[in-house]
């Protein structure tokens, strides 16, 4: 859950203050120093017995991000916590032989007999260590709607773990496929020339090839399925510190392939955030005497920052916004509509980021299209990588004054 606490910063230093010691910056030891603070404060002193329905209402307001969290104290009581904002799952299992279970995905219960649901945002459930009653209890009181981060459905989540009642690989495979559609017609026509291979981006990618894979074939486009990339290290680098990240992608990719030669490639990915990612595979690709290399992602231009747990803490880092300063004024303006983007300005964007990542071309999955794949369409998915709308008061704030501070500092420099 590192990175994943907007206030975190704000909320340290307070308990700094009253005489908490950290040995690192983790979030996981901020919120057990909260929870120790709010113990100590209000029951340990007077030899009370911890209300944790009081303790985690109090997390629950004080915190301002994403926040699904397991608890076991001394007694042995344990408390499995989802804070309002839902923006991260907590699945729990009643076994059929009286085990309760609990997991970040439901894909984790495969093969298991017994009643599995979500922990509700802004619940707990409560587990008495010494006579086993397991209690729900409402923390929080709040209004706003809970959503589920669309990270999770796109990128974060295993392939298994199912949202009302379907998998992340169907959704991935649906949008690949839905992405063929645009693609097609995007590519050039060689009647005599040899199959487009159609690849992924190792390990996340593979579901969308799929699709995509099946939509050309289906449209008549000459096309094989082969990987040309694999990686050589498992970490993942959407996630991270930006000098980590740069470090893995260096090490993290190499040719699956040595006979693409001349050869155009297509490759699917979930989502085209900072570019490094792809410029490197790109710049691989056409080391080996690929014809032109082709990108498919998954998903709209991301536009907004990430604060929970994703790493993308400023706007400037992201492809999109690089691109924005090149465009026209009237071109700029227009692009601040994000998800409601007019489809020729979209082109320009994606003919700009294909450019500055040395591709052929560049085909984004309009945000209309994404919704109407998703399990949950625009209902209780956190949609704000494409909508700048974040999910999360303190969020919004921040989102907001990176957006004014580079639009001002772009106009001054203009």
């Amino acid at each position: 859950m590192d990175g994943a606490l907007v206030n975190a910063r704000e909320v340290r230093a307070e308990l700094v203050a009253q005489g908490h010691i950290f040995k690192g910056w983790t979030d996981a030891e901020l919120l057990l120093n909260l929870v120790e603070h709010i113990c100590e404060r209000d029951y340990w002193h007077q030899g009370l017995r911890v209300n944790y329905e009081n303790v985690f209402r109090e997390i629950d307001e004080r915190i301002d991000g994403a926040i699904s969290a397991l608890l076991l104290d001394t007694e042995g009581n344990l408390i499995a916590f989802r804070n309002k904002y839902g923006l991260r799952p907590l699945e729990f299992m009643q076994t059929d032989d009286g085990f309760l279970l609990f997991a970040s995905e439901n894909c984790a219960f495969a093969g298991l007999r017994g009643k599995s649901d979500q922990i509700v945002p802004g619940y707990i459930k409560y587990v008495d260590g010494k006579k086993g009653h397991c209690l729900d209890r409402c923390v929080s009181d709040s209004q706003r709607a809970a959503k589920l981060c669309v990270y999770e459905t796109l990128y974060l989540g295993s392939p298994d773990t199912s949202i009302q009642g379907r998998s992340h690989l169907e959704t991935r495979h649906s949008i690949g496929f839905s992405l063929g559609d645009l693609i097609a017609r995007r590519l050039p026509a060689e009647p005599d020339a040899a199959p487009i291979i159609v690849s992924s981006m190792p390990h996340t990618g593979g579901p969308y090839a799929d699709g995509l894979f099946s939509s050309l074939v289906a449209r008549g486009v000459n096309a094989e399925r082969r990987e040309v990339i694999e990686t050589q290290i498992s970490e993942r680098t959407l996630i991270g510190p930006n000098s980590e990240r740069k470090r893995r992608i260096a090490h993290k990719y190499r040719l699956a392939s040595i006979d693409v030669e001349k050869r155009t490639i297509l490759i699917a990915d979930e989502a085209l955030i900072r570019g490094d990612t792809s410029r490197t595979v790109t710049n691989m690709l056409l080391a080996a005497g690929v014809k032109a290399v082709h990108w498919g992602i998954g998903s709209p231009p991301i536009v907004a920052p990430n604060y929970y747990g994703v790493n993308i803490e400023t706007i400037d880092e992201l492809a999109f916004w690089r691109t924005w300063k090149e465009l026209s004024a009237q071109q700029r303006k227009q692009s601040l509509l994000f998800k409601d983007i007019e489809p020729h300005i979209l082109k320009t964007i994606e003919g700009r980021i294909a450019a500055s990542i040395k591709a052929a071309t560049v085909t984004y999955l309009p945000f209309s299209r994404l919704t109407s794949l998703l399990p949950r369409g625009n209902e209780g998915i956190d949609l704000s990588p494409f909508t700048f709308e974040m999910p999360t008061p303190a969020g919004q704030t921040r989102a907001n004054r990176d957006l004014q501070n580079l639009v001002a500092d772009h106009c001054s420099a203009a």
